[in-house]
């Protein structure tokens, strides 16, 4: 929440290195907003390849011009079982993480100031400071390069 009204964040989280690699945020939770994360996350990570892009059930996610943008993305749409969070437990735990560690600490007079820290949040303290135990306490960054420096070493 801000003085200006509600602001909605859609994010997507590459699982292997737990990086929030796309996320957007705006004033309502359209079908636009997810597609504007979905293509920050394709535009900064270009992936080969089959990709398996995971969502929750909305109506956002189901639409056609999402699942349309999936395919030109090479990637193979998955939705959670109805009514169940816990496939989806990967972001909706990054959901409750950045409201404990950042929206609710804060009161924002804008929207444009909570996007600023929001943006500030993943961008500079979650994927590249904050540890994550479910890849051996390193951050999202320092184990990405770890794999790629496995991968250079092994050639």
């Amino acid at each position: 929440p801000t003085d200006e009204g509600w602001l909605y964040l859609a994010s997507i989280m590459d699982l292997y290195q737990r990086e929030i690699v796309g996320w957007y945020a705006d004033k309502q939770m359209t079908k636009a907003l997810v597609l504007k994360a979905l293509d920050r996350a394709y535009d900064k990570k270009k992936p080969k390849g089959k990709v398996l892009h995971h969502s929750d059930r909305g109506s956002q996610y189901a639409s056609k011009d999402y699942q349309d943008r999936l395919e030109q993305y090479n990637m193979i749409g998955s939705m959670s079982r109805k009514g169940n969070c816990y496939d989806n437990a990967c972001i909706e735990s990054f959901h409750s993480i950045i409201k404990k560690e950042l929206i609710y600490l804060n009161k924002f007079k804008t929207r444009e100031e909570a996007k600023k820290h929001i943006y500030e949040y993943i961008e500079f303290f979650y994927n590249r400071k904050r540890i994550h135990s479910s890849i051996g306490y390193f951050t999202p960054l320092q184990y990405e390069r770890m794999y790629y420096n496995s991968i250079k070493n092994a050639a």
